[in-house]
């Protein structure tokens, strides 16, 4: 079989590869925003118990990587999607470790037993949800235009992250007893932030794919 085939082989077995992780890491998004909004610690352990799957895909998809980079030595586009594939599939990896300390928070929430308040995350958590589908939507399609949305998007989440550092900062005021529930609350929209942070990585790695240019930090 000729080299170049053997190598559109593994390319293709990779990309599926991460695409498949990146479903599972969407779902485990999901997960924990339905654990937010229903406080359900069985789900929480569940998404907890499950992040060595996604560590697993994520060594196995890097070797695979590392694997063809030696064997096959590829060059221009090949490279550059290797490259790609390496840097999405750290991100997904971390956004699957953010779903985790979500869960955290939300057991530890419950574990405060004040009262049932929690504030509303349902803007900031869709949002970042679209932007995640989006990114990679765009790196599958190389739809560049898309993924500089989920760019421009990505301040619009820092804003809601800074709003919800406001009303904690009142509440924990107002309410010095239930302080390490607030920061737990805190702590949520932080993590739900940077899993727009990282989507936005994978959004800017299309736009490298597509036009082989770094666009961090513009």
């Amino acid at each position: 079989m000729p080299m170049n085939h053997l190598l559109r082989k593994e390319l293709e077995k990779i990309k599926k590869s991460l695409l498949e992780l990146g479903a599972l890491v969407e779902d485990r998004f999901r997960m924990a925003v339905r654990a937010i909004h229903q406080g359900d610690t069985d789900l929480c352990h569940q998404i907890i118990r499950g992040d060595h799957e996604i560590d697993a895909m994520e060594v196995e998809l890097e070797e695979d990587c590392l694997k063809v980079l030696a064997l096959h030595q590829p060059v221009a586009g090949d490279l550059r999607f290797l490259i790609v594939v390496i840097k999405i599939n750290n991100d997904l990896e971390r956004i699957a470790d953010q779903a985790v300390n979500i869960a955290q928070r939300v057991i530890r929430i419950q574990g405060f037993n004040h009262d049932n308040y929690i504030p509303d995350y349902d803007a900031m958590a869709e949002m970042t949800g679209a932007m995640l589908k989006m990114s990679l939507d765009a790196f599958v399609n190389l739809d560049i235009a898309l993924a500089e949305t989920v760019r421009t998007m990505d301040a619009d989440v820092d804003d809601m992250k800074n709003r919800f550092y406001d009303r904690i900062k009142a509440d924990i005021s107002q309410n010095p007893d239930k302080t390490g529930k607030f920061i737990n609350m805190l702590l949520i929209s932080r993590h739900l932030e940077r899993i727009a942070d990282h989507a936005t990585n994978i959004a800017e790695e299309a736009i490298y794919m597509k036009k082989g240019e770094i666009v961090r930090h513009r």
